[in-house]
């Protein structure tokens, strides 16, 4: 399960100039998640083949009494009760003030792993500054510049050092893994209460997988399946604009663990653009989908209701249109037994191998079908294609001009593989790579 960083500190002593140097720029970071960073507010970071979230935060100030303070405050706590691990900063120039005391006071009540650094010393001449932080009682103190860079790889090492290598769960190669997501009472926990409820082979719960939800396996048949609850992904934040923080991390760790995204759809609502943005961070990590309409009792008598949601769903989920859809009601258990055959069928697809020799047979087909366009004056070639990968499908063709493929002519070619080898329920991944000369 990937680790949670949160930088907290008082305003202005460089949280957010040092997130935006780690999710953005640093040459060791090889992975900022499309999905993961458009709010700017956290981060996926891999640094020396550790993967963790880091979190920006506000300034945390017990005196300030303007019309968002007490939102941001309140902000600043969660985040400390939602992170793994704690980056206190404070501002070297300034040096030590009372507010940076009352920080260090609330983190002590947490007992977490903190990291202390001082920012704004960009050099070791500069260093001398952090004599007064010492007066906190912490053994280490970072010297920091989140500008220049100064003393961050001492720091990031230290961090990613105390990261386990694997601190999911442990799960089985064949266990299909379901995260259940949504915006708050969507329905959720009804749905998993149903579903528990109908099961009588329930093998275990594991408390503690996500801070506030729980893990269930379930075997049906000869087949394991683990259930991730999520907690509700609210909309965008009236105090700062953005998309609750831990919220949205919490569905991100569900999403990169399971294979299924079961998104919950409030049919009494209709769709929003959370729905339609709970949908894209699915797709972004490339899960299968299954949309489950809840609260159908309620409205399947309403045909002009039912007739405007289906319109809805096919202009804002267009993206998600391989997604299978089921309408159901957790409440009265209306054709929630039904869920587990359209997991089953998709996932049946997402596992699924194609044989070399119809990947090859397929590209040439299509070639003939719709030949390669014109690059400059020369031709785009396609040479030979493997499925490199499941979980979910995975093909690389090689070409000449991997660059030159337009991305029109790429939803060709993944249209053709789904609809030619039954994958119209799952997303494809396909990988265009030069043919280097010596290749045949």
């Amino acid at each position: 399960m990937t680790s949670i960083i949160a930088i907290v500190g008082r305003p202005n002593v460089g949280k957010s100039t040092l997130f935006n140097r780690l999710s953005r720029s640093m040459n060791s970071i090889v992975d900022d998640q499309p999905g993961v960073t458009r709010d700017r507010n956290y981060a996926t970071v891999n640094w020396e083949g550790k993967s963790f979230i880091i979190v920006d935060t506000g300034g945390f100030d017990e005196k300030d009494d303007g019309p968002f303070s007490e939102q941001v405050r309140q902000q600043v706590i969660k985040a400390i009760e939602e992170a793994d691990q704690i980056l206190f900063m404070m501002d070297g120039r300034s040096g030590l003030v009372p507010a940076d005391k009352e920080v260090a006071d609330i983190l002590r009540r947490y007992d977490k792993k903190t990291y202390t650094a001082v920012n704004k010393i960009d050099s070791p001449e500069k260093e001398n500054l952090l004599h007064d932080f010492y007066s906190l009682g912490v053994e280490t103190i970072y010297p920091l510049s989140s500008a220049h860079g100064y003393g961050l790889r001492t720091l990031m090492d230290d961090i990613a050092g105390s990261i386990p290598d694997d601190s999911g769960p442990v799960e089985t190669e064949n266990q299909v893994r379901v995260a259940i997501l949504g915006k708050p009472n969507a329905g959720k926990s009804s749905l998993i209460n149903r579903i528990v409820g109908h099961e009588r082979m329930l093998v275990s719960e594991i408390p503690g997988t996500t801070r506030d939800s729980v893990d269930i396996k379930i075997n049906r048949g000869d087949r394991e399946y683990l259930l991730i609850d999520t907690a509700g992904i609210r909309r965008k934040s009236k105090v700062s604009d953005k998309i609750d923080k831990f919220s949205m991390i919490k569905a991100i760790r569900a999403i990169e663990r399971c294979h299924i995204a079961i998104i919950m759809i409030d049919a009494n609502e209709g769709i929003s653009e959370q729905d339609a943005r709970i949908c894209g961070y699915a797709l972004d990590r490339m899960r299968g989908v299954i949309l489950a309409v809840n609260k159908w009792d309620l409205v399947k008598k309403e045909h002009e209701r039912v007739k405007q949601l289906d319109l809805d769903m096919d202009r804002q989920l267009q993206f998600v249109s391989y997604a299978p859809r089921i309408n159901i009601s957790a409440l009265t258990g209306e054709r929630v037994n039904k869920i587990f055959e359209k997991i089953d069928a998709v996932y049946e697809q997402f596992d699924m191998r194609i044989n070399t020799n119809e990947v090859n047979k397929l590209v040439e087909e299509m070639i003939l079908k719709r030949p390669p366009p014109l690059v400059g004056s020369r031709r785009l070639k396609f040479y030979y294609a493997t499925q490199t990968g499941t979980r979910p499908p995975t093909f690389v063709v090689f070409v000449n001009y991997p660059k030159a493929v337009h991305f029109s002519y790429e939803r060709f070619i993944v249209n053709q593989i789904r609809s030619s080898f039954g994958l119209d329920n799952i997303p494809v991944r396909v990988i265009f790579r030069e043919r280097k000369r010596n290749q045949k």
